[in-house]
């Protein structure tokens, strides 16, 4: 493995995982604002869908060989992907307007909505979206049985990203 080769594997290992650290951060403080108030939660999980949209669309950039066809490709599958999300959020968010649940339930309906498009979109770009999507649906799971889970939420996004860059670390030395 040449030396530029290498670099480049580091490098973008660190936007990977800095993208891991923000989506994680961006989600607690969504939990964090749902809890407190679930309208302005609406508004952030469909701000965040753009966000999560953007993240996966540098990382699946970052993965292809930089051909404009590529990127073309990336933008329509994304696009597309995070679309269907955000109507089905939209959806959601609709049908709690008609008072068939609460707000709280819409909360946690959409954190499984984001869950499940971030899980799948992980599938196609990488395992670290996925990680992400899989915090997600734990939280909404968590925050629907117990008041104050933002605690263990917490542990848990600090022990994935710890996770991560252990695995990092060890693919790197097995590698030597």
């Amino acid at each position: 493995m040449s030396e530029d080769t290498l670099f480049t594997e580091k490098r973008k290992f660190q936007i990977e995982e800095g993208i891991l650290v923000l989506l994680l951060a961006l989600s607690m403080t969504g939990i964090g604002i749902t809890d407190y108030s679930p309208a302005d939660g609406y508004v952030y999980w469909l701000i965040m869908i753009i966000i999560f949209a953007i993240s996966a669309m540098i990382i699946a950039w970052l993965q292809s060989k930089h051909k404009a066809s590529d990127i073309k490709h990336i933008l329509r599958e994304q696009t597309l992907h995070w679309g269907v999300s955000m109507l089905i959020v939209a959806a959601a968010f609709s049908i709690q307007q008609t008072d068939v649940f609460d707000e709280k339930s819409a909360g946690i309906v959409i954190l499984l909505i984001l869950s499940l498009s971030t899980i799948l979109d992980g599938i196609r770009i990488g395992w670290r979206f996925s990680l992400v999507g899989i915090f997600l649906g734990v939280c909404a799971v968590m925050t629907s049985f117990m008041q104050q889970a933002i605690w263990i939420e917490l542990l848990t996004a600090i022990g994935i990203v710890a996770m991560t860059i252990l695995w990092e670390v060890w693919q790197y030395k097995r590698q030597l």
